[in-house]
């Protein structure tokens, strides 16, 4: 019989194929600072940046990369 952690390590897909990412895994991936993730969704909230689940933001991985090909600084 498997353990959950086992079962879990099984599930979890690498962030370059996930549809959405927690503000942490983001940063992470994107390069930039967790406050400043929050105030570009805040800041551009007509861009549909971002999922909210219930009070956890996930943010758009492809939405977010197409947002950030149009700027020139951050």
């Amino acid at each position: 019989m498997k353990k959950n952690s086992d079962y879990e390590k099984e599930q979890t897909l690498p962030v370059w194929n996930k549809y959405a990412l927690t503000i942490r895994e983001a940063s992470a991936y994107f390069g930039i600072g967790e406050k400043k993730l929050r105030r570009l969704i805040d800041e551009h909230p007509d861009q549909c940046l971002a999922i909210l689940n219930g009070v956890k933001v996930l943010v758009k991985r492809k939405a977010f990369e197409a947002f950030l090909n149009q700027l020139s600084a951050i």
